[in-house]
């Protein structure tokens, strides 16, 4: 028995004798492709983002908590973008390799709306990469360094050892 019968035929009679409204019977699908734009070309429930990424839906509320991605709403449900499934990446990538969420927002601020911040972006990459480069250099040296006296160290105590044995 569908819906409009078991309600009885006051409830039908509201309705007209078409049937329900289409307000009324408006999917999840439809409200969806109503905010579809060519700009995102795609869309995402956040069930499907946690899927994807291997995350939770806890850890999605939390990047955009601190401003990271901003879903549209579409009847109380979050729904992102392709941008938005980008950005996400890039959140999860520059966290594995240890950058701080108020940096990653800062890199994400600089694409701007419509990617007019590309070349700002870039350059801050360069930055970043040549400074951390830098950084990482000067601990392969000490590396190095320590290395080399524990070798002698270790060459010493044995040279002792195989003499007194």
């Amino acid at each position: 028995m569908d819906r409009a019968t078991s309600q009885g035929p006051a409830r039908s009679l509201r309705r007209g004798a078409r049937g329900p409204t289409r307000a009324a019977t408006r999917t999840a699908r439809e409200a969806l492709a109503a905010h579809h734009d060519e700009a995102t070309s795609e869309l995402f429930g956040i069930k499907q983002l946690c899927e994807d990424f291997g995350i939770s839906a806890r850890a999605i509320r939390f990047y955009e908590d601190k401003g990271l991605l901003s879903p549209r709403r579409i009847n109380g449900a979050r729904v992102y973008t392709r941008r938005d499934r980008a950005r996400l990446a890039l959140i999860l990538r520059s966290k594995a390799i240890g950058v701080s969420l108020a940096e990653m927002k800062h890199y994400l601020d600089l694409y701007g709306a419509h990617g007019e911040g590309r070349v700002q972006q870039l350059k801050y990459v360069l930055q970043r990469t040549d400074d951390a480069i830098g950084e990482l250099e000067q601990r392969s040296a000490q590396i190095e360094t320590t290395l080399a006296e524990l070798r002698l160290i270790n060459e010493t105590v044995r040279a002792h050892l195989a003499g007194k044995a």
